[in-house]
């Protein structure tokens, strides 16, 4: 009997990324590919790219270039590159002339054609470089072979309409398209007859979901409403929010429903006003504050988490303090720090008054100092308190068993004691011990 025919799938960037990796790797197995996580055993390797910071981009280069010796040991090797990256003007005539062993290239708009282009390929063996420079009408046919344990990712809308000065995402995905609130309504409901626990909508501004449609399908307040009434036992989770568009309806609908996580990722970006509007932001500090006021009122216990830039064009010391200052006042239950990086085809590139890098490492470790001494006493918070986790699985430590869970925000608990408990089902714990980042629980 023939062994399969392997693949391997790297996947560079966000969640939206991981998902569109899920669908390439159905399209592959499609073929007949069985997965492998050891690239050396691959018949068909696929690199899912990020564009969103060049420290990425370079990397990903190196990683094309090193693909060549296998190449080279397997000349029926076949290399895809796909991505955010690919989409970037100009990238794939780079991958075309710098890196010929690269067969397949294409973008975020055409990924639904990824099979058309691996049958050609496997036809006639010539190169295929085509990347979409517009986006079409989503495509509702291809699957995803899910890889996330307990998660399903679903996309309920694809591109972003911002155009904040510092990011290439608006160029590499797209204007904002809604997908048809009936076909994310019937994904859910199959996910959940699956057995899936954690439903995870994506979209790069989930608020904005239902805008390009001119009233004429739900709103997402309207959507998590819907999504929420389904039968079954399983928790929604969304990301990600962009503060100047979450209002009250969807602040409500989360207070209101059990199903729907209590943990809303809010990024601020910056504390200061005046940063705020160099990247084009579209709301003021004091707007934000007055929003997550509203949030923790409504839903008592959130969980807040964000992200924060440094070192953005013309942030002076006095900006970087404000910004620390907010996170002092609002202790976050979870941060996301980053240093500016320019980006190709962006506003901020050209910016006056770029930050030198040693300033910006010194500002974002300085920022991540603070945020994990507030996360560290947050967490000493939650002991004794009961919470909801999901049982993800077994592990031994000095040779005691314990089982592996997971929240709702991410947050990974040890249960000790405890003789069988279901893997893949939400149960009650008790948080008994603090050691370190590790919380230990017992079951009720």
């Amino acid at each position: 009997m023939n062994k399969p025919e392997l693949y391997y799938v790297k996947t560079y960037g966000c969640q939206m990324n991981v998902h569109e990796s899920e669908k390439i790797a159905a399209i592959l197995r499609g073929f007949g590919y069985e997965e492998t996580a050891n690239i050396q055993d691959a018949s068909i390797i696929v690199f899912n790219t990020c564009a969103i910071r060049d420290s990425a981009e370079q990397k990903i280069y190196g990683n094309i270039g090193a693909v060549k010796k296998l190449k080279q040991q397997n000349p029926n090797l076949i290399f895809a590159v796909c991505g955010c990256m690919t989409q970037m003007q100009g990238r794939a005539d780079i991958i075309k002339q710098k890196y010929p062993h690269v067969n397949i290239v294409f973008g975020t708009h055409n990924l639904s054609q990824f099979k058309d282009y691996l049958l050609n390929y496997k036809t006639n063996g010539k190169n295929i470089y085509e990347v979409w420079e517009n986006e079409k009408e989503i495509s509702e046919d291809v699957e995803a072979y899910r890889t996330s344990k307990h998660n399903a990712w679903v996309n309920i809308m694809y591109g972003c309409n911002n155009f904040c000065t510092y990011c290439i995402v608006p160029f590499v995905r797209g204007r904002e398209r809604s997908r048809d609130s009936k076909e994310i309504i019937e994904e859910v409901k199959t996910l959940v007859s699956q057995g899936y626990k954690y439903i995870t909508l994506l979209g790069q501004n989930v608020n904005s979901y239902g805008n390009d449609k001119k009233g004429k399908d739900l709103t997402f307040a309207q959507l998590l409403n819907a999504l929420s009434e389904l039968e079954g036992d399983f928790k929604i989770k969304f990301m990600t929010s962009h503060p100047k568009d979450i209002n009250s309806d969807v602040i409500d609908v989360i207070a209101k429903y059990p199903k729907i996580s209590k943990a809303i990722h809010l990024p601020i970006q910056s504390g200061s006003n005046k940063i705020l509007k160099s990247m084009n932001r579209g709301y003021t500090k004091e707007h934000y504050l007055a929003k997550l006021e509203e949030i923790k009122a409504k839903i008592p216990n959130v969980y807040i988490s964000t992200d924060i830039i440094v070192g953005f064009p013309g942030e002076t010391e006095e900006d970087f303090i404000e910004t620390l200052n907010l996170v002092k006042q609002v202790q976050y239950d979870g941060l996301f720090g980053f240093m500016y990086s320019p980006r190709t085809g962006t506003i901020a590139e050209s910016m006056d008054n770029q930050i030198d890098k040693d300033i910006k490492n010194q500002r974002v470790n300085k920022l991540l100092t603070l945020s994990k001494k507030i996360i560290k006493d947050k967490v000493k918070q939650m002991l004794n308190q009961v919470i909801e986790v999901i049982v993800d699985d077994i592990t031994f430590i000095n040779g005691s068993k314990f089982y592996v869970a997971t929240t709702d925000t991410g947050r990974s608990v040890l249960i000790k004691d405890a003789k069988e408990l279901p893997v893949g089902e939400f149960i009650e714990v008790k948080i008994t011990e603090i050691t370190g980042a590790k919380l230990i629980a017992e079951i009720l």
